[in-house]
């Protein structure tokens, strides 16, 4: 493949990707959570994703997948 093709399919992956892990929505309380001691937090808790989040999370998956499969490839093609 052309070089200058996979920068241009990583570029628009990696825009993609910023674009999806910002719609996700928080599962935790986040890191100040983690570090204040709150007796709800539960790391390994079974959280299960419906509808539209579920899509979200499988997509940003797949994107990142690709981008670290176009990453070795550029870097085989240089």
């Amino acid at each position: 493949m052309n070089l200058s093709l996979l920068n241009a399919l990583l570029m628009v992956d990696s825009a993609f990707l910023i674009i999806l892990v910002l719609l996700q929505s928080g599962k935790a309380e986040g890191l100040s959570g983690a570090f204040s001691g709150n007796g709800g937090l539960n790391l390994f808790a079974n959280v299960k994703e419906r509808g539209s989040e579920k899509v979200i999370t499988n997509l940003t998956f797949v994107l990142g997948v690709l981008f670290f499969v176009l990453i070795i490839l550029i870097r085989i093609a240089d």
